[in-house]
């Protein structure tokens, strides 16, 4: 991991690049380099940090050349050197490769390679294929690639290019995302649409399996095994400036002003005028598919988990349907029970993270149907999935994600209520009220990004606190369990988030004035035991923010800070919570002076196991 470009053409490639790499920084990474083949000679430069210090090199000792790879690394062998980042070269230095993924089988292949006499740089599994590269080259790069990936095993999407053919970049893919780039005399390679679109609107997705021999002039595609292929080229569609900050500091503060907007493309022609009911065509389950099912099983990682948890609680709550919701990596470990008529929803962002591409796999195969709540169009999720509902919410480029986060839980509690209405399982007045409060959802998160200036002053009183307790009951505990992880992984403060029904089982026996607790206690079934859990830290000398209903005075004398959200049924709250949550732990970072954008050690997309 992390991120490729490559770029073919009449330009200067080590720029292209370069820019490339910068709009893929928000992948996370620690170290950078290019690799350009000028005057027949190959030239790489790589250097541990921020990215910015590549650019400084490349101003310095500018790398002319029109052919190019590049890479941003995220340590998975070896810590973050220039020894180990990519790019990385053959004994002889003529052939160049980057690679995202990890190479499982990679301790027994330098073995051999090293017994035949190749000597290695580095710490890393992916220096092996430029050695593989190099033994298996006969004046073709593509056979090269297809001979090494016969002895490799894992994951990798692949980039590699040879002074022996300084007109062409030979790109594969297996379990890690790739895309190939359509220019106008020129081509371009890349890990993620992001990295090309300021130069180009049409992609060739790569699919597992695939592979690409890009010159300037045309893209031959393949299988790996060298049997041509054909494939229709992909639209982005989205604009080049969506992947740009704008007016905003961070991507994170854009991406949580834009949920308004987010919310209403999720909900566009979803929710009918009348509030009568909810369409999801893409779900791709017939009325007689949904009355018969006996299980659900939702899985996803990070954030997205979170919402998959909300998910759970509306589709028992709501469809009367035993659900169960997994950590994706955890979920081949249990080896579930799959019923008949189990229905796997597996979440996903970016729609290419792996231990929820496993996960999937592992639902379909035990014969689960499997239905797809993603962001990114034509992601391998997606197009695995027996039906697929994206969640519309344009490109997330912060880590931490906000939009897609809002707009998973949008699209779940529609699911909910549609399996509610087929199988006549909740009240019409019920469901009424739910499709409407749903689509009061935008009006009220611009309102609540209008107060934000409430959450900046709320963030410079906390600025220096190391401790925080999240907690919530009921729908609202995968909140607190969001509030801690979007505090913990942007500003570094230790964040624990705990059933508020769990405190007298050990966390109480934390609470002092130094440990901050932020307390989720809307009105709803659960919010009087909230109110009896807050009286209980205030009793013992430990500060409580609340995130709190509009106009609920009585609850002001049972907390030290309020943060005000609109009223909405307690099983829409989880949205509407979330926002001002997002911007807390957003304002306490930005004080601090911590990288928001870039938190360390974190990617955006996580496509290894």
């Amino acid at each position: 991991m992390c991120g490729i470009v490559g770029y073919i053409g009449p330009r200067t490639a080590a720029d292209i690049c370069y820019e490339g790499l910068r709009r893929l920084e928000y992948r996370g990474y620690d170290s950078a380099g290019i690799a350009v083949i000028r005057d027949g000679r190959m030239d790489v430069v790589k250097r541990v940090g921020k990215l910015k210090i590549l650019g400084e090199t490349l101003e310095t000792e500018p790398m002319p050349g029109m052919l190019a790879i590049g890479h941003t690394r995220w340590a998975t062998h070896g810590r973050p050197s220039e020894a180990n980042s990519h790019p990385h070269l053959s004994c002889d230095g003529k052939i160049a490769v980057v690679h995202n993924g990890i190479i499982e089988n990679y301790a027994e292949l330098r073995d051999e390679l090293t017994a035949e006499g190749h000597e290695f740089r580095s710490q890393t599994d992916t220096e092996v294929i430029a050695h593989l590269l190099e033994k298996f080259y006969a004046g073709d790069l593509f056979e090269a690639v297809k001979k090494a990936i016969e002895v490799m095993r894992g994951a990798y999407a692949i980039a590699a290019i040879t002074e022996h053919e300084p007109d062409k970049i030979v790109a594969a893919r297996l379990r890690s995302p790739l895309v190939i780039g359509l220019g106008h005399g020129e081509n371009y390679v890349a890990s993620d649409m992001a990295a090309v679109r300021q130069e180009t609107d049409t992609v060739y997705v790569i699919d597992d399996g695939e592979a690409a021999v890009v010159t300037r002039d045309d893209i031959q595609l393949f299988k790996v095994t060298g049997e041509p292929i054909t494939k229709e080229p992909y639209v982005i569609p989205w604009p080049a400036e969506a992947a740009a900050k704008g007016e905003h500091k961070h991507f994170m503060h854009k991406e949580i002003h834009e949920q308004p907007e987010a919310m209403r493309a999720c909900l566009a022609g979803r929710i009918t005028e009348a509030a009568d009911r909810v369409i999801l065509e893409g779900l791709n389950l017939t009325a007689d598919e949904i009355r018969g099912l006996k299980k659900v099983v939702l899985t996803a990682c990070g954030t997205a988990y979170h919402a998959g948890l909300v998910g759970r609680f509306m589709i028992e709550k709501l469809a009367r349907i035993p659900s169960e919701c997994d950590l994706a990596a955890e979920l081949q470990a249990r080896n579930p029970v799959i019923l008949d008529d189990t229905l796997g929803i597996v979440i996903s962002q970016s729609g290419e993270t792996m231990d929820t591409l496993l996960a999937l796999r592992e639902l379909k195969a035990k014969g689960a149907k499997v239905v797809a709540v993603v962001n990114r169009v034509d992601s391998v999720i997606a197009r695995e999935s027996d039906g697929v509902v994206y969640i519309q919410a344009g490109p997330e480029i912060g880590v931490a994600s906000t939009k897609a986060y809002t707009g998973q839980i949008m699209t779940l509690e529609m699911i909910a209520v549609h399996f509610a209405e087929v199988r006549g399982t909740a009240s019409e007045a019920e469901l009424k009220a739910l499709r409407q409060a749903l689509l009061a959802c935008p009006d009220q998160a611009a309102e609540l990004v209008k107060r934000e200036a409430d959450i900046v002053k709320l963030a410079q009183k906390y600025r220096e606190l190391h401790n925080a307790l999240y907690l919530g009951r009921g729908i609202n505990l995968p909140s607190a369990m969001e509030g801690a992880l979007k505090l913990k992984e942007i500003s570094y403060v230790h964040a624990e988030a705990y059933s508020a029904g769990e405190m007298k089982h050990g966390p109480i026996a934390l609470v002092c004035p130094e440990l901050y607790t932020v307390a989720t206690a809307v009105q709803g079934e659960v919010y009087e035991q909230m109110v009896g859990n807050m009286q209980e830290i205030r009793a013992r000398s430990g500060p409580v923010i609340g995130v709190v209903n509009d106009g609920d005075e009585a609850i002001l004398e049972h907390l030290d800070d309020p943060i005000f959200v609109p009223p909405c049924p307690e099983l829409v709250s989880p949205i509407t919570i979330a926002v001002p949550l997002q911007l807390l732990a957003y304002h306490i970072a930005d004080i601090r002076g911590e990288d928001i954008d870039q938190p360390r050690n974190l990617a955006k997309t996580v496509t290894v196991e």
